[in-house]
This record gives C-alpha cells, structure tokens and sequence, in this order.
C-alpha cells in the first residue's frame, strides 16, 4: 500500500500540481482513504481514474483536500491590533494606496472582513484586496457571499448592519458593494509566483498543515513578496520560531516585520 499511496501521490500531481508530498503524510493519507472508502472505490489506482473522469468527484476531492476552516474577525483582538496599531503604522509609511494578499483566504471571510475594517480609514472605492486559495470551489462560494451566521458571530454588529442582507435564519448575504473590493484569484503557495511589493499579507491558520521544510520555503517566499518594512500576519498557532533566519523581525505576537 506504501508504494500505491506514492504513485497516487505522482498521479494526483500529474492531475492537478498538487504537491501532496508538502502535507503531514499521515494526516493526508487518512483523509484520503476515507473519501475513497465513501465511494466504495478499490484502491487508489480506481480513485484516480474517477478523479479524471468524474467531474464531481474531482471537484470533491479538491473540496475535501483543502482544509476551509474560517469565520469573520477570527481572533477578534488581533483585528484590534489590525485597526489600533498595524494600518495606522501601515498607512504613515506606504501611504493609503497599500498592496493587501490575503494568501490562502477559503471562503472570503477574511478578505471581506479587511474590506470593511478598511472602511474605518478610506472610502470603499479606494480599497482593493487581492484574495488568492488553491480551491476553485471555496473561491466561487466566497465570490458568491452566502454566509452561515455562525461565521458572522465575532463580526462588529455594525459590519453586520450596514455590510450584510439576512436571507434567512441561518443565512446572509454580503454587499456587493464590498464583494467589488476583492478581486480573488486561483493559485497554489508550493508552486504558483507570488505577488511582489506587497505592504501586508496575511496568511493565517493554513501553514500548520505543512511540513517544516514547506512553510520554510513559503516563508522565504512571503518575505521576497514583502516590500522592506511590510508586514506578514500569521496565524495564532503559528507564531515563526526563528524570524530572523527568515528575513523578518517581530513587530508584535503574530505581525512580522520584513528587514
């Protein structure tokens, strides 16, 4: 099964440019074989044969695949910080016109949620994120703006009043107004060029799901993206152990600093 599980590994590569080699092996390979078993398919060379010809399916799998966990103003006393201290600091030395990568952003929740942060400070047609996730199918779902209210649970009641329509008890939907801000593209963080002379990148709970040399290298990768002095946001559970071999210093918990 080992060497089945390494051929799939070359098949699913040779497929979608999904380096799985770059994922916490056991952790992947379980989830895996679980979608499989869902299915009652025999193996991994059946599985891949259904990945070519069926398009749900395939589309399951990169669903099942990217790890889509994400809520408005997660962390609520970082988007404190974000609002107190970064984009002040932020704005005094790049000027308001800032370069924003929300780096693996699922469903939009964050980029939304730095739109209307953003609004504190600029009017909404001087604002503009870039938004980029490896999953075609959380991008289209963050393009479309339907929200649970649970995610909207730690969103200010007044983003909540002036940003969002409730369609139903359990549902809302974004402005387009808001929705205009964010342009989100696809793209993949192990393989795909990285945006340059960007002020801000937040990526944020997503790294903790790769090995140590892979988030090595998308540090390295963040930090050449960085002008010099921008900043990177990181995840409350991924604080960088050694930023300075990486090219950063740290300006708070979370916030690292390009040197």
């Amino acid at each position: 099964m080992a060497d089945d599980y390494e051929n799939f590994k070359k098949r699913v590569w040779d497929l979608t440019k999904i380096d799985l080699n770059s994922y916490k092996e056991r952790q992947m390979k379980r989830r895996i074989d679980s979608l499989i078993t869902k299915h009652g398919i025999k193996g991994y060379e059946k599985y891949v044969m259904e990945l070519k010809n069926n398009k749900e399916i395939f589309d399951e799998f990169i669903n099942f695949l990217t790890i889509n966990v994400s809520e408005f103003y997660r962390n609520p006393e970082q988007w404190v910080t974000l609002e107190k201290d970064i984009f002040p600091m932020l704005f005094k030395k790049f000027g308001k016109n800032l370069k924003i990568w929300s780096a693996a952003c699922s469903t939009g929740d964050e980029p939304y949620s730095l739109v209307m942060l953003l609004t504190k400070f600029l009017p909404l047609n001087q604002i503009k994120i870039m938004a980029t996730d490896i999953d075609k199918q959380v991008l289209e779902k963050a393009r479309l703006g339907l929200y649970n209210v649970k995610s909207l649970k730690a969103l200010p009641k007044e983003f909540i009043s002036k940003y969002f329509t409730q369609i139903n008890d359990k549902t809302y939907q974004i402005s387009s107004d808001i929705k205009k801000r964010v342009e989100f593209k696809e793209h993949n963080l192990l393989k795909d060029p990285y945006p340059t002379n960007c002020d801000l990148i937040i990526c944020r709970n997503v790294l903790i799901y790769f090995t140590e040399e892979a988030k090595t290298e998308i540090y390295k990768k963040f930090n050449s993206s960085l002008k010099k002095e921008g900043l990177l946001f990181v995840g409350s559970t991924e604080q960088i152990i050694q930023p300075k071999v990486l090219g950063f210093n740290t300006y708070k918990s979370f916030f690292y600093e390009k040197f």
